[in-house]
């Protein structure tokens, strides 16, 4: 029996494409597991849950990409591990692993090793156009809580002793931890 797991990382995301591809692959409408808004990292997924609890002995898992299933080596390697336990073959995107066979196992790793380099890569692509954003000038964070006047006036309030950080807290209207940052800015130690 075929078992086809479909995930996309944004709830805007759509699956249709997914789903196209695991029909393609001889997958049945209603044996497709899937998981709408979920991360890759993330390995409590319910849909993949559901999909592996589906499989048996002689079935193939059907996904349309490898980083579909997994983002991590580990992950890759924790659910071959489960599949192979269970006796069950994986089919990505129509060339079919066999996790018990040595070939198989070789190949799946190296494809979970080129899943987890690709999520690497988008994490340093991220972070790179982040920091080029903030040198521009276009990534300045969140407004301020405080206006440059409140914070003084939190501050003269916290250094006379008359209030608790949770006072002030409630008379400004901010959480404690904004409280510690004002006093922290206003004296660090």
């Amino acid at each position: 029996m075929l078992i086809g797991y479909a995930r996309v990382s944004t709830s805007g995301q759509d699956l249709a494409a997914q789903r196209d591809g695991l029909q393609a692959l001889g997958v049945a409408d209603q044996d497709i597991h899937v998981d709408h808004g979920m991360s890759g990292t993330t390995r409590e997924r319910p849909g993949l849950r559901s999909a592996l609890a589906a499989v048996r002995s002689g079935d193939t898992l059907v996904v349309t990409k490898l980083d579909r299933l997994a983002r991590s080596l580990r992950d890759a390697t924790d659910i071959a591990d489960e599949l192979t336990k269970k006796g069950v073959a994986l089919n990505l995107g129509g060339s079919v692993y066999d996790p018990t066979d040595p070939v198989g196992r070789l190949l799946f790793n190296v494809l979970g090793m080129v899943a987890e380099f690709e999520a690497d890569l988008i994490r340093a692509r991220t972070r790179e156009g982040m920091a080029i954003a903030k040198a521009a000038g276009k990534l300045r964070g969140g407004k301020p809580k405080l206006n440059k006047a409140q914070e003084k006036h939190l501050v003269e309030l916290h250094r006379a002793g008359t209030h608790t950080t949770s006072d002030l807290a409630e008379l400004f209207g901010v959480a404690r931890a904004t409280v510690y940052r004002a006093v922290h800015r206003a004296d660090p130690k």
